[in-house]
């Protein structure tokens, strides 16, 4: 049950990620389209930051669990067995360090604007804790993922977050591709 929870709450990050992206295609298309016929959006760019931020930071756990994010594998993938296991556990430890201290200080810089009512200096005046949640809540849960990744490995299962070898030169080419590179 917990499984199906976790992996619902990344999905709905990763969709919640998405959704932002349309918000920010939607207002950019506005704010574009607007300039041409003398129609100005309000702090249409102080919102497509503040999605912008929600976006990266929602979409970082789905990433993550996807296998998508940059990681050591050039380096995890020359060892095997225990030798592995060891840097794939050392790995997921200074990660769980880096996006915990992460984590910690976002949620408490967003609960201090909502303590001290930090307002947006921006046209819209509007409390900062709001869009501040974005990118806390996309850190929190990237660390509930780190957690329950680093919990499977230690208890000996694969790491979920690694993609199977390519089988087909294809199949190398496709994800060369995709990465980028």
């Amino acid at each position: 049950m917990i499984r199906t929870i976790l992996d619902g709450l990344y999905l709905l990050a990763g969709y919640l990620a998405g959704l932002f992206l349309i918000v920010i295609f939607l207002l950019m298309m506005g704010l574009s389209i607007g300039r041409g016929i003398g129609v100005n959006i309000p702090a249409g760019d102080d919102l497509a930051s503040w999605s912008m931020a929600a976006m990266a930071f929602l979409g970082l756990a789905h990433t993550f669990r996807s296998g998508e994010m940059i990681r050591v594998g050039l380096l995890t993938d020359r060892v095997k067995g225990r030798t592995r296991w060891l840097l794939e556990m050392f790995s997921l430890v200074i990660g769980l360090g880096f996006v915990g201290f992460f984590a910690w200080h976002a949620v408490q810089l967003t609960y201090d604007s909502w303590r001290f009512n930090d307002m947006a200096q921006g046209v819209l005046a509007i409390p900062l804790w709001i869009p501040q949640i974005g990118y806390a809540s996309g850190l929190v849960i990237l660390f509930i993922a780190f957690v329950d990744e680093f919990l499977h490995v230690l208890r000996g299962g694969d790491p979920r977050y690694e993609k199977p070898p390519a089988t087909t030169a294809e199949e190398v080419v496709e994800r060369a591709i995709q990465s980028g590179v």
